[in-house]
Order: C-alpha cells, then sequence, then structure tokens
C-alpha cells in the first residue's frame, strides 16, 4: 500500500513536475522523503513566500502547474501572497501546507490557523487530504488550477496523515490541457454578431491580446491575422512576446511606461479585438468608445470594459479562423504603425539627464549586450513600468512579471527559478533596490544552486513609485527613503559574483566583463532617478 505522501509524489510525478518550492517543517517530513525517492527536487526556500513566488515562476516557464510546499502556522501564513499572487496573475499553483493531526485540530490551539478561512479567499479551491480520498483530491486540485482561468488550490496536509496508507491510491491524472473547444458566440442585441463580418467593416480595428492568448499558444494565428487584416497589435504586460516585438504590425505595452501615447492610438480604433485580454492588468480604466468583440477562453464577466460580441473559445483557433476568413485588405500601413512607435519612443525617452546613468540607459545597454532569447524577470516599480515598454523581446514568454497582484520581490526569485529550469537559456533580472530588500537572501539560494542569472539593480534609495506621488502633492518623502547600502558588497557576501556601477561607460564594462556561470551575477546601478519624474 502506498501513503499519501507516497501518492502525492506519485501526481507530481505523472504531471512531469520535477521541482517543488518551499520551506520545510514536522508535518513536511514524509512528503518530502517520497518525493526524494521518485526523483522531485525540494528547492529550500529562505522563506516561505519566496518560495512560493519561485513555484509561480515554474509554472509561468514550464507550462506545468507550480508547487509550493509549507508548514502549519507561520509557514501557511507566510504562503499567502504567493497564492494571491497566482491568483490573480492566472497561474496554476498547487499550495500544500502542513497541519497539526486531526485528533487535534478542533481543541489545539498553537500554530493552528483555519486554513480553509484564510486560504479560501485567495485560492480557486481548498481541501484538506484524507487518506480514504487522496487521490481524488488531487485529480481535483489539478484539474481545478489549471481550468480557465488558472490559479491556485491550497491543500492541507495534517500531520497524522501524510504518513498513513492512502485507501484511494490510484494514479489517474485528470486532461489539463483542452484539445479542442466548441466556439460559442454570444452578442448583445441587435448588432451584428458575426466577428469577421464586424473586422470587415471597420475601418481602424486594433487587437489587445494577453495573457489568455499566451496560454492559447496564439502567437502564430495572431501573426497572420494582423499581417492579413493590416491591423496594429498592443499586447498586455504579462503577454510581452506574444506578437513579436520586432514585428511591423507590433504597437507597444498597455498600461506601462508612456501610457497616455498608447491609450491616445487605442482610442483612435473604431473596432477593438480583445483576444485572450484580461483585464485584471488593467492599472487605468477602460476609456476607449469603440465597439469591442471579447475573444477568450471565458465569457467577459469581469465587465471591466464592454462588449457588445464576445467569442468564447480557443484563442488560438478562433484568430486563425478569422485570418482564414479575411478577405478585404489591409486597415492600416505598416508605416502608421511605425509612426506610433516612434511617437512612442520619444516619451520613452523624454526626462534623460545628460552625463547620468538613466534608467532607460540601463535596460538599453543590457539588451544590447545579451543575446535575443534572453529572459528577463521585472520586479514591481518605476523600473518595471520602463522595462515593461522598453525591453524588446521576440518570443512568447520572453519577460515574466507579475502584474495581476503586482508583488514587490518577484523577480529575483523568478529569475532563479528560470535559470534553475533552463540554464541553458540566459536571463536576466531587473529589480528596484527596494524590492531586492524584501528578498535579497535567495542570492544566496541562487549560488547554493549554482544557477547564473544576471541580476541588474536599479539604485536609488527610493520606493519611487510612491514617492513621487508624495512630491505631486509637495508632501515629504515619508517612509519612502531607504538606507543607502552597498548592493554590490552585499551579493558577494552570499557568494554572488558582483559589480557597482553608476555611469553608463562603467555598466557597460561591467556587461562586458566573464560572467560565472555557477552563481549570479549582480550589477547594482546607481541610477539617477529624475526621468522617473518625468516619465510618471
Amino acid at each position: 500500500m502506498a501513503t499519501v505522501s507516497e501518492v502525492i509524489a506519485g501526481y507530481l510525478g505523472a504531471a512531469g513536475i520535477g521541482h517543488v518550492f518551499g520551506y520545510p517543517g514536522d508535518p513536511s517530513v514524509e512528503v518530502i522523503e517520497a518525493m526524494r525517492k521518485a526523483g522531485i527536487r525540494f528547492v529550500l526556500g529562505r522563506r516561505e513566500g519566496t518560495a512560493g513566488l519561485m513555484a509561480l515562476a515554474y509554472a509561468q516557464v514550464t507550462g506545468r502547474p507550480g508547487v509550493a510546499l509549507s508548514t502549519l502556522g507561520p509557514g501557511s501564513s507566510n504562503m499567502t501572497n504567493a497564492v494571491a499572487t497566482a491568483l490573480l496573475d492566472r497561474v496554476p499553483l498547487v499550495a500544500i501546507s502542513g497541519q497539526i493531526e486531526t485528533r487535534r485540530e478542533a481543541v489545539f490551539t498553537h500554530q493552528v490557523l483555519n486554513h480553509a478561512q484564510m486560504f479560501g479567499p485567495i485560492s480557486k479551491w481548498t481541501a484538506e487530504l484524507r487518506a480514504s480520498a487522496v487521490g481524488a483530491t488531487l485529480r481535483r486540485a489539478f484539474r481545478t488550477a489549471t481550468a480557465e482561468r488558472p490559479g491556485p488550490v491550497h491543500l492541507t496536509t495534517p500531520a497524522d496523515v501524510v504518513g498513513a496508507e492512502a485507501d484511494d491510491a490510484a494514479i489517474m491524472l485528470p486532461p489539463m490541457r483542452p484539445v479542442g473547444v466548441a466556439t460559442q458566440v454570444f452578442a448583445a442585441p441587435g448588432v451584428v454578431a458575426d466577428p469577421l463580418k464586424r473586422l470587415a467593416a471597420a475601418r481602424r480595428p486594433i487587437i489587445v491580446a494577453g495573457i489568455g492568448a499566451l496560454r492559447a499558444g496564439a502567437t502564430a494565428p495572431l501573426v497572420r491575422l494582423a499581417e492579413a487584416a493590416g491591423v496594429p497589435v498592443i499586447v498586455s504586460p504579462m503577454a510581452k512576446g506574444l506578437m513579436p516585438e520586432d514585428h511591423p504590425y507590433f504597437a507597444s505595452v498597455l498600461d506601462m511606461a508612456c501610457n497616455d501615447v498608447v491609450w491616445d492610438f487605442l482610442k483612435g480604433a473604431d473596432l477593438i479585438l480583445c483576444a485572450g485580454f484580461d483585464a485584471v492588468e488593467l492599472i487605468k480604466s477602460w476609456t476607449p468608445k469603440a465597439p469591442v468583440i471579447h475573444i477568450d477562453g471565458m465569457a467577459n464577466i469581469d465587465q471591466v470594459y464592454p462588449a457588445e460580441v464576445e467569442v468564447v473559445g480557443d484563442v488560438a483557433a478562433i484568430l486563425a479562423a478569422l485570418a482564414d476568413g479575411w478577405q478585404g485588405e489591409a486597415r492600416w500601413r505598416e508605416a502608421e504603425v511605425a509612426a506610433h512607435r516612434e511617437t512612442l519612443s520619444t516619451a520613452y525617452y523624454q526626462g534623460r539627464v545628460t552625463g547620468a546613468l538613466n534608467p532607460t540607459d540601463v535596460i538599453d545597454q543590457v539588451r544590447a549586450a545579451l543575446p535575443a532569447n534572453t529572459r528577463a524577470t521585472a520586479d514591481v516599480g518605476s523600473h518595471k513600468l520602463l522595462v515593461g515598454q522598453g525591453w524588446r523581446t521576440t518570443l512568447p514568454g520572453g519577460v515574466l512579471m507579475t502584474n495581476g497582484l503586482s508583488s514587490m520581490g518577484y523577480a529575483l526569485p523568478a529569475a532563479i527559478t528560470a535559470a534553475l529550469v533552463e540554464p541553458e537559456r540566459p536571463c536576466v533580472c531587473f529589480s528596484g533596490d527596494g524590492g531586492l530588500a524584501m528578498v535579497q537572501s535567495e542570492l544566496s539560494l541562487g549560488t547554493e544552486l549554482e544557477v547564473a542569472p544576471l541580476v541588474v539593480v536599479f539604485c536609488d534609495d527610493s520606493l519611487n513609485r510612491i514617492e513621487l506621488k508624495q512630491m505631486r502633492r509637495q508632501y515629504p518623502a515619508e517612509g519612502t527613503r531607504l538606507m543607502p547600502i552597498d548592493v554590490a558588497k552585499a551579493a558577494e557576501s552570499m557568494g554572488c559574483h558582483a559589480h557597482g556601477v553608476d555611469s553608463s561607460a562603467g555598466l557597460d564594462r561591467a556587461l562586458a566583463a566573464d560572467r560565472p556561470t555557477d552563481r549570479p551575477t549582480v550589477i547594482a546601478a546607481r541610477i539617477d532617478p529624475a526621468q522617473y519624474a518625468a516619465q510618471f
């Protein structure tokens, strides 16, 4: 007979999950041992919250559910931010937390938290594993986590259950990927429901594509439709690379730097096709007046933007059908889209200080120094808005960020995970010094794992996004200034290779220098933040 922990490990193996991220405690000893025997590597994060973000990044990189493990009490409560991030970033995550023995749970209080009440509001489903139903529970957990919209489930593993013999031990992984999705069309009364007819009647259509299209693998049909109909494509931040950013019909990224330029361009449309666009990424309210056709695997239940026609099904198949059915002429000339990008570029570089190391200089110089297939991770802060617009990628998933919950401290754990899972692919982490301060102990994990992401830190001793808001209201910088630290020396103390730079020339030298392949390299870039004030 298999134990409950062995059944857990069996399901992870069947799902192709090779790494679990977490921080152990008494109730997880049996689970970790079962995973070890099954060949699943347990990665010890420096705290549960960052381990959960690593599991989230694992899912983003591999397309398989991420798995995070914590103990009871503070271990589980520390995991909540990562679970909430997975919920709003639409990432499949199985979070497992230990619990006290079932015989004591009802009356004992030490380290006992009600997981169902704690994780219920931030999960798609919560459950407690029992020996009598462990297989069924895991099947439901995996199916729920991966179903549209993907997100987190939370499982509680009592200490007296993990080592018990499982009565329900069969490994029967549920189907987790669609193999063909029927299409449904919904339309408001009195409007033309056929999306192809609507597109043919439009003179200035624009496509806004998002993470639903990314999950559907819709790059090829999206490009075909853009080329056939001559339609510019705006992408959401987490969908960067879905439309190759060197393509003539790539227009821009929504709600990042220069967002006024992008919104003005979008307001000029007479029809907007929202292709897998999830409104969870919207920072600004939806203001365009053009009619919207919603194309997604889910109905437009949020109603953050209105859509008089909804085409619900496989996003890639729907876009392919529109491309195949198109018979008209191009609606936009490539030169018109190029003119928009030029306007955007001019706005992007506003506020540069001559002779200083500007934030856009850092992005441009790092981009020029690294291979085209480099994956970037971006943390939350002023620099994220510039990276989101200015870092160029041509590959789906070429940039990883959190833009649903937008949780600071994401970029470093994500970069470590990406370098661990795909060591052959270059990876650069962009972090502010505030975001790094939240998770900098994970640099030692990167050294321990012998992974080699390039970690670029924008150092300005400030929580700049909030300080700028204080400045606009003529308030002093209260609670938004950080004590200056030598980030390079701190990184070296954790076994990393490091440089400190304060000029474009110094940054170029650091980028040109040899980097070790068995530990992270950290570049602490002392920037002039004046450009942020001009941008935001």
